[in-house]
């Protein structure tokens, strides 16, 4: 996601050139973490927001006969060492002058660790988090659906991949399948290579989505909400308390309030990013040098630029979500051509980005992610449900499933003039979840949706 920059950032680059070195090159300890929650936004690690043994069973005689999911990757590493660069050089400046406070000595180390952790991965790769994560989703799905993958083996029914081509998203791809694979081994054969398609898993960044990314780079309203945003006195205040907990008075007071800012926002990427790689980096625990409250103030920023830059944005504007349609076109063409037997797939797995998935929840009416902003109410957490850790945390996933039966009769009976019908249920992170409003399930409170509904209530031809 594209980080908003501060007049801070001078400082930070500058001091990236000092020279002092911290001592004690890694943590040898973890750092006692405060009670409270952790506020790590769209780099929150995944879980499944249902039990395998909660899911409504579907109406009778029906079975599943294909899957399809989007993915988010699973967690990464942060995509460079800037912030911690910027947070280490300010220490050491710090460090210099004797001025960081107790606290404060013990926050070099731990940021040592964390970007060792993410160079031994490859910075913005996928991490052991993340490969369990996906590996953990796809056992899921067979256990859910033991039918559906005994008759993909016994079809030769074959398993489509797809990625966005970039290397955390081609990683996720093989963690799931393998994971697939570690289930039933008799789907190795049947899971075909990965393929690429970047106008439909990284579109924000396609020629044809140039509107888009002269909004992000030009749109005045954008600039001006958030910079807005990034003024309320809030943020000098969080950043105050950050700093004066880890620096001496006279250092704190040193530092401009937009320096001070630039190092508490680098401290809490840093902060968000550390439990993605709790494999590779299982000591460090940055709690306790960002308060909770602190760290929910930063939160709310980073979350103020993916709900303009990707979520539900301005009222009476597209631009951020329309583009999506791309997707959102395919999921009806995959269920529709297997329903329509032009199909002989078993399932269609895709794997892509925060910026794929936050649009997508918009299209398609998820709960919480819909809420746009007027112009004059900047979006906020007292105002909107929106969340980038429930719209798209890590290996945040939508998953659809279409089943094929026969309806029955008011005598119970199989009513077989209509013919093979076909339900969707859709899973929104392993979550049950209905349509939106205006598609009727078959069933009052039910999941499971007709396929023609879905394409009355989406307006589909």
């Amino acid at each position: 996601m594209k980080r908003i920059v501060t007049s801070g950032a001078a400082l930070t680059a500058a001091l990236v050139a000092a020279v002092v070195a911290l001592p004690g090159g890694t943590a040898s300890a973890r750092v006692p973490s405060h009670p409270g929650p952790h506020f790590s936004t769209t780099k929150t690690p995944y879980a499944p927001q249902e039990r395998l043994g909660d899911y409504q069973s579907p109406p009778r005689d029906f079975a599943p006969v294909f899957a399809e999911n989007v993915v988010r990757h699973g967690s990464r590493a942060m995509t460079d060492s800037d912030d911690g660069d910027a947070v280490l050089a300010v220490l050491r400046s710090a460090q210099a002058q004797d001025a960081l406070t107790r606290l404060g000595t013990r926050l070099g180390p731990q940021v040592q660790t964390l970007l060792a952790g993410a160079s031994s991965v490859g910075y913005g790769d996928l991490a052991g988090r993340g490969e369990q994560e996906q590996q953990g989703i796809a056992l899921r799905m067979e256990r859910r659906m033991p039918a559906l993958f005994s008759a993909i083996v016994a079809e030769k029914a074959p398993i489509e991949v797809v990625t966005s081509g970039v290397d955390r998203a081609v990683a996720s791809a093989n963690a799931f399948t393998g994971g697939l694979t570690s289930g039933d081994p008799a789907l190795a054969g049947l899971i075909q290579a990965p393929v690429t398609d970047k106008d439909l898993l990284y579109f924000h960044k396609q020629p044809q989505n140039a509107d888009y990314q002269a909004y992000l780079d030009s749109d005045p309203d954008l600039a001006a909400v958030l910079a807005k945003i990034d003024d309320e006195p809030r943020t000098a205040k969080a950043a105050r308390h950050v700093v004066s907990r880890l620096f001496g008075t006279g250092f704190a007071a040193a530092m401009s309030a937009d320096d001070q800012i630039a190092f508490s926002r680098s401290l809490f990427e840093l902060y968000s990013s550390a439990p993605d790689l709790s494999v590779e980096a299982p000591n460090v625990d940055l709690d306790a040098f960002l308060p909770a409250e602190d760290a929910r103030w930063f939160a709310y920023l980073d979350d103020a630029e993916e709900f303009y830059q990707s979520g539900p944005a301005f009222s009476g504007r597209t631009i951020t979500y329309g583009m999506a349609g791309v997707l959102l076109d395919d999921l009806f063409a995959r269920v529709e051509a297997r329903a329509g037997g032009t199909s002989a797939t078993g399932a269609v797995l895709r794997f892509t980005h925060a910026e794929e998935i936050e649009p997508l929840a918009v299209l398609l009416g998820l709960p919480g992610s819909t809420r746009a902003a007027a112009l004059n109410q900047p979006y906020s957490y007292q105002n909107n449900p929106w969340r980038g850790a429930n719209v798209a945390p890590m290996a945040a996933n939508v998953e659809w499933d279409l089943y094929a039966g026969t309806p029955r009769g008011g005598n119970g009976k199989p009513a077989t003039a209509r013919g093979t019908e076909y339900l969707v249920r859709m899973l929104y992170n392993e979550k049950e979840t209905a349509f939106k409003s205006t598609c009727r399930p078959v069933a009052k409170g039910g999941y499971f949706y007709d396929l023609n509904e879905l394409k009355r209530c989406f307006n589909r031809p």
